[in-house]
């Protein structure tokens, strides 16, 4: 066995952590990111692009939207984005569609399975960024798809597969050999893009309601995204009327190496953060840039601790175990309540609805612990 030492991704954001394998195995963006994009097993570090909105280019700004029209006329506009893949900036970008989308390729597992769940299956012909739990809801219809690769796909793969389209996570919209190429080169090829708001800075939960109405659009599939967004919109309701963390705040954090803790401050996370506010929680970081110390971690104090799980990543029971017993943490309420909590990377960091499990997990905890 062998020790090694990684960059990946959470939330767009780089972190460093260690692993132990056995054998070259993909690792993972994130925390990407706790966890957002990531590093894959052989040692090759992978970067994104932060997806920042500006206010013009808002995911939240466009969610209200009138209701979906019973059938598709084509060719249909929309409203997406694009940015240079060098920086930050993302604007907003029409795409037009003469037909339905009949060859998607999705540059995460939660963009594949956020299809899925709306019957397009059969639509996509490849996915990549497999770093967390699936929906087991949707395990059987995922075992169609094909695996362009385990860990995030470049360009040549997602091309070399035929789409007519390719969709997910803004920050993997790049020319890296961990991207899938910008928006306008994709465009210049012919093929259509769809970023998903959620995985903007400035996205809100109304973010994904608009992400599923376009997509209906887009398919003609616009009854089961009505249908599936007013099924989401009931959990939100539930989770917020449970509000089982009462008003806790929370950090995410991960191992810096030898159980040592680190600190990630979710700032651009706010997808995630909005729907962690349902629950009654906040994030302690939420307006902070730039690395966190273990010190600024002591002195803030966050009530709650979230620690993510992706595949490739550490143990992070060993993890958690060495966080409790670090003595120069002894002071954080966090620790004398074991209130640390392991967290899905697909599902907080999918940009999809599969956050709702993971928050609906979290809830269980929580109200368990009171």
């Amino acid at each position: 066995m062998q020790d090694q030492y990684y960059t990946y991704r959470n939330g767009d954001q780089e972190m460093k952590t260690r692993f132990t394998r056995y054998v070259p195995l993909l690792a993972i963006l994130v925390l990407a990111v706790l966890l957002a994009a990531c590093s894959s097993g052989n040692g090759n570090t992978k970067e994104a692009a932060s997806t920042a909105a500006p206010a013009s280019a808002s995911p939240a700004a466009a969610s209200a939207s009138p209701a979906p029209a019973a059938k598709t006329v084509y060719p249909l506009t929309i409203e997406n984005y694009a940015n240079n893949g060098e920086g930050t900036e993302w604007k907003a970008k029409a795409q037009t569609f003469d037909k339905a989308p009949e060859k998607v390729v999705a540059n995460t597992q939660g963009a594949a399975e956020l299809l899925i769940k709306l019957g397009l299956t059969d639509k996509i012909v490849g996915v990549a960024a497999l770093y967390g739990a699936g929906d087991p809801a949707v395990q059987e219809e995922f075992k169609k798809i094909p695996v362009l690769s385990q860990d995030y796909a470049s360009k040549e793969l997602v091309v070399g597969a035929g789409p007519d389209l390719v969709m997910g996570r803004g920050g993997l919209f790049a020319d890296a050999d961990w991207g899938v190429g910008t928006v306008g080169g994709l465009n210049d090829l012919g093929i259509k893009t769809f970023v998903q708001s959620t995985s903007l800075q400035g996205a809100t939960l109304d973010s994904l309601y608009k992400d599923i109405e376009q997509l209906g659009q887009i398919f003609d599939v616009q009854d089961k995204a009505a249908a599936y967004i007013t099924e989401l919109k009931e959990r939100a309701a539930k989770l917020k009327e449970g509000a089982a963390a009462g008003g806790k705040t929370f950090a995410y954090v991960s191992d810096g190496g030898n159980g040592a803790i680190a600190v990630y401050s979710g700032n651009v996370d706010t997808f995630a953060g909005d729907v962690l506010g349902l629950m009654g929680l906040t994030n302690s970081y939420a307006d902070v840039t730039g690395e966190i110390s273990k010190e600024q971690l002591i002195a803030t104090n966050p009530d709650v601790l979230l620690i993510s799980v992706y595949t490739g990543g550490v143990d992070t029971d060993q993890s958690i175990k060495a966080f409790y017993a670090d003595p120069s943490l002894q002071s954080l309420k966090a620790i004398q309540n074991k209130a640390i909590y392991k967290i899905d990377f697909n599902q907080f960091w999918g940009y999809s609805y599969s956050i709702f499990d993971g928050a609906e997990k979290l809830a269980s905890e929580l109200a368990a612990a009171k």
